[in-house]
């Protein structure tokens, strides 16, 4: 079953077309990742998806419903967005940004009931940020500042979360951190998690399901194993990678790779020298 699909959709910014007559569908209950080089889309199919941007025709449907015809408080209560580079206002605590979660269900003078503390006290326990409650979010480290934000878009308690890159910026430990979050907020909660990300390794390992795009097109879709493979990289990325199964996870890991113009001059010297 599909928690988000799109048809005939068709995205750009003025007279320059981004993507063109896009159909996805976003397996509910699974994480999917977009993959593909800069500038392909990802982060504008994602945007639009989440009705932060406007297509310029075709629908994208949220639970069967056209999502960019629906009120902005009811798509908050079913889908949270973490962008690129998210940035706090002034020197709220943890708990403070936090808290901002549970704005669309707020009602009145928009107090926090006894409730949403409740709802707010188990996002801090699901992304071990208990002891940083009181801390300002200016004084964690990159990763720690990640999983406030995801915090955040827990209290919202949406089935669907969406993020643009949510390792970017981050060094290696932190990375596995914010992604091994994702996972088991996945496995043990069933929320639907869909994402961009650079390193096709980490989407690799920490995805069921793969969309790879080239210039807004869809060149291949399904689980790692059937879009990590060469063919694929090889149109999406033009590199020559060398895959294998990592021998931990079983997932396929792209071990190596060159540009497409570097291995023709390999070739091309070796066939000289016999």
């Amino acid at each position: 079953m599909s928690i988000i699909y799109t048809e005939s959709l068709s995205i750009g910014y003025g007279d320059t077309k981004i993507v063109e007559d896009l159909n996805i569908a976003i397996p509910e209950g699974k994480i999917t990742t977009i993959i593909g080089a800069n500038g392909c889309g990802k982060s504008t199919i994602l945007k639009t998806i989440s009705r932060i941007h406007a297509p310029q025709s075709g629908v994208a449907y949220l639970d069967g419903k056209a999502i960019h015809k629906q009120k902005t408080r009811d798509i908050a209560k079913k889908m949270a967005i973490l962008p690129q580079t998210p940035e706090s206002p002034g020197e709220l605590t943890v708990y403070e940004l936090v808290s901002y979660g549970r704005f669309p269900h707020q009602k009145g003078f928009g107090r926090l009931t006894e409730a949403d503390h409740q709802i707010v006290e188990k996002a801090l326990h699901s992304t071990g940020l208990e002891e940083f409650r009181h801390r300002p979010i200016q004084a964690l480290s990159g990763g720690q500042r990640q999983r406030v934000w995801i915090a955040m878009a827990l209290a919202q308690q949406t089935p669907l979360l969406l993020l643009d890159e949510p390792t970017t910026y981050l060094d290696m430990a932190h990375q596995l951190e914010v992604l091994l979050l994702l996972k088991k907020l996945n496995e043990q909660e069933g929320r639907t998690i869909v994402m961009v990300l650079h390193d096709l390794n980490h989407a690799a390992r920490f995805s069921d399901y793969l969309i790879a795009l080239r210039k807004g097109t869809v060149v291949k879709e399904g689980t790692p194993e059937d879009v990590m493979c060469s063919d694929v990289l090889r149109d999406v990325f033009q590199i020559e990678a060398t895959i294998v199964n990592d021998p931990t996870s079983g997932k396929p890991v792209c071990l190596s790779y060159d540009t497409l113009t570097e291995t023709i001059e390999n070739e091309t010297r070796e066939a000289v020298v016999v």
